[in-house]
């Protein structure tokens, strides 16, 4: 397909204009027929590798993912753009589930999401081979490797589906994959002649933080009053400790969720769904909590103990900013954190895997202790760089800290020495306590405070000291074995410094970083979706729009992202488009969602602009309501001719959502429709009507949540529609 028509369903589904980085070979690949392994960051834009080729291709296009929740999100998403997508999963009812298989059955959907246990089912894989499929997309595809950081057995079924549909193209992504991870996804799904897409692990919008385990507690509570109201997610060793946790911080004025695989379905549920709309700021979560989680906002991820993997800390901080907006990744770290995962790791049976296991934390513990960049360790372990630039990447607590080059000959020469005196048996905790003549009873069982080293340093704290030794180990003057209990030596190298009596500086961070929090502004500003400076947007008006997306989402029953996400709205409040024309061309916002949505969001920009508060008024109703446009008047037209909304939107192309907007928009403006033969069985519709007047504010989403999942949002927006008409009409 021509890329002129790549970019035109580009726009009219997603609302963009250009595609990101390497989105447009992966769907060419996929196009073609070819099998493809993309590994690409989170926020990069995966999905799109194969929802765009969906529509492209026709026929249907499965989507294997773990993620329930993530599925729901999606599909919410997808039908918002004006996509037929469906899910199935253990979250379902029977009847929903065989709706979504009929019209699957029937050619009505573009994209079917399933889970993994599902598609091992006999049943599944029978039913698939009655449907038109033309691609499969195995998402989060690190958890068929052992290698990765998720393995999941389930995963390694998915190999049939090679067997069983050959000609058919497989499409198998993830954010996180070393060398050694592809390769094994690529042989466990039988990929031959497979196109591997690696794109650049460099997510320049975030910020990445290690801050010292003491004080956590009160560093965590001034990270999150920076942020108020802004969405967060602290990730934590256990069970007990999110909860703990949750109930600590809601104490302290920081309403907070715990989520942890302990809780049942349904608590695990609602956590989630509380935190994606917007309700509650911040999850205290292990890391059970995130993988499903599809909300573009987050703007903390904070890992409160240390994670076992930097593959999996990469993966959990890439859940912040996936709008591209500036974010932070904040670490607290100290040395001890490790033998909390010790004990996990000694029980792993297998030889190879717990050496890899324990190889995997170390790198961790080398990622805490860095006094270099650590952007450039985390690029490196997964095989990427970034441009050597002076003053290192700029987004990084290392390199936004001022720095200075200091003399630590004295200091050195002092830690060194204690490291010989002491044995080199010890890690450099214990040495820093000889260092600094700590009274704790271990120095004096080893009879090391009698040592000539013993309180010799005051001119250092316990952290100052800890910088010098990583500084000597980056140096290679100071040597740090791995496992359970890391100790530390004096190599070749160190003991010939400590002869020769040479002068020796280390570049060290300066007590205040003033610097920091100002270049990460200047660095993550970047530009908004409607291509002006971040900086550069109204911010009265954006509240203003995200108040009314707050309201439309509620309404319909979806996440707010799903109407537009932080970005386009930012790009709305710079550029204040005019007209629908001009709101067309704010990155995000594409012919679906202008249809669905523009007025409501012209409608405030005019406002605004002419110095008007917005009015509030009930869901569903604006004051002096609009007129219609010439699309919403094709669909009056086609209601009086005794057409259904699924008919209308079949024989246009459109969402049923959008035709149900149309509707609602026609009814606003006071046009006479037959509301009443729109309406669901008249039993549903006597049901709906009593839970629509037990609402206070006739929001859809409590509507919903009381009637159940035997309800659909459309059904509820039928009858309170045809319920308004009748209070104007006075009946």
């Amino acid at each position: 397909m021509p890329t002129t028509d790549l970019k035109r369903l580009l726009k009219q589904h997603f609302g963009y204009d250009e595609f990101r980085p390497g989105q447009e070979p992966i769907i060419s690949n996929a196009l073609a027929g070819r099998h493809g392994l993309v590994v690409m960051p989170t926020g990069g834009g995966k999905s799109l590798c194969y929802q765009l080729p969906a529509l492209a291709r026709g026929g249907l296009t499965l989507v294997v993912s773990p993620l329930i929740a993530l599925m729901k999100d999606q599909v919410d998403s997808l039908r918002a753009n004006g996509i037929s997508a469906e899910f199935l999963n253990s979250s379902l009812d029977n009847a929903t589930a065989a709706r979504a298989e009929r019209r699957a059955q029937a050619g009505e959907v573009s994209l079917l999401y399933a889970a993994p246990e599902r598609v091992s089912m006999p049943g599944f894989r029978r039913f698939l081979h009655t449907l038109d499929l033309r691609l499969i997309a195995i998402d989060e595809a690190h958890c068929i490797s052992e290698w990765g950081h998720d393995f999941r057995p389930d995963y390694r079924i998915l190999s049939e589906l090679r067997t069983e549909f050959p000609e058919t193209p497989m499409m198998a992504l993830t954010a996180t994959a070393t060398e050694r991870v592809r390769r094994d996804i690529v042989e466990q799904l039988a990929l031959t002649d497979c196109s591997e897409f690696v794109s650049g692990f460099d997510r320049t919008n975030l910020t990445y933080r290690v801050l010292p385990r003491a004080g956590a507690w009160e560093s965590l509570l001034a990270l999150l009053e920076e942020r108020r109201g802004q969405s967060a997610i602290v990730y934590c060793f256990s069970r007990r400790e999110t909860e703990e946790l949750a109930d600590r911080l809601t104490a302290s004025g920081h309403p907070t969720l715990a989520y942890h695989a302990g809780l049942d379905a349904d608590t695990r549920r609602i956590t989630q769904e509380r935190f994606i709309d917007g309700e509650v700021p911040i999850v205290a979560a292990t890391i059970a909590f995130g993988m499903g989680i599809d909300k573009p906002d987050i703007r903390l991820v904070v890992h409160y103990t240390l994670p076992k993997s930097i593959e999996g800390y990469y993966q959990e901080t890439g859940r912040a900013g996936r709008d591209d907006l500036p974010s932070d990744c904040v670490l607290f770290f100290s040395d001890g954190d490790q033998r909390k995962h010790d004990f996990f790791i000694n029980r792993i049976v297998d030889d190879d895997l717990q050496y890899a296991a324990r190889q995997q934390l170390q790198q961790m513990v080398d990622y805490g202790r860095l006094q270099s960049c650590r952007r450039k360790y985390l690029l490196a372990y997964f095989g990427d760089t970034i441009p050597s630039a002076e003053g290192g990447c700029g987004n990084c607590d290392v390199c936004l800290a001022e720095r200075r080059s200091v003399d630590v000959t004295v200091v050195a020469q002092k830690l060194l020495s204690a490291v010989i005196r002491t044995g080199e048996r010890f890690g450099i905790g214990h040495v820093n306590q000889v260092l600094l003549g700590s009274n704790v009873a271990r120095v004096k069982e080893l009879g090391h405070d009698k040592l000539s080293v013993f309180g010799i340093v005051d001119d250092y704290d316990r952290n100052g000291l800890r910088d010098v030794a990583n500084g000597l180990v980056e140096r290679g003057l100071l040597a740090r074995t791995d496992g359970q209990y890391p100790t530390v030596s004096v190599t070749p190298m160190g003991r010939e410094w400590l002869q020769s009596r040479q002068t020796l500086t280390l570049d060290m961070r300066a007590d205040q970083p003033a610097t920091q929090r100002k270049r990460h502004e200047d660095r993550g500003a970047g530009r908004t979706s409607g291509g002006a400076s971040a900086q550069d947007y109204d911010a009265a008006l954006f509240e203003q729009l995200r108040a009314l997306r707050r309201r439309l989402a509620d309404d319909e029953g979806v996440p707010a992202f799903v109407v537009f996400s932080d970005a386009t709205l930012r790009g709305i409040a710079a550029a204040k488009p005019a007209d629908r024309q001009a709101m067309l061309r704010v990155s995000g916002v594409g012919p679906t969602k202008l249809e669905r949505y523009g007025e409501a969001f012209l409608r405030v920009i005019r406002e605004h602009s002419n110095g008007a508060r917005q009015s509030s008024h009930p869901a569903g109703e604006m004051a002096n309501p609009p007129q219609i446009n010439e699309s919403q008047a094709h669909t009056l037209r086609m209601l009086k001719q005794g057409l259904s909304i699924a008919e209308i939107a079949n024989q246009r192309g459109l969402a049923q959502g959008t035709i149900l907007a149309h509707v609602e928009r026609i009814a606003l403006a006071g046009m006479e429709i037959d509301a009443a033969s729109l309406l669901p069985l008249p039993e549903k519709a006597e049901r709906i009507s009593a839970a629509i007047a037990t609402s206070e504010d006739g929001r859809l989403a409590p509507i919903k949540q009381l009637l159940g999942d035997e309800f659909t949002y459309d059904e509820i927006r039928l009858v309170r529609l045809a319920l308004n008409v009748k209070k104007r009409r006075g009946e």
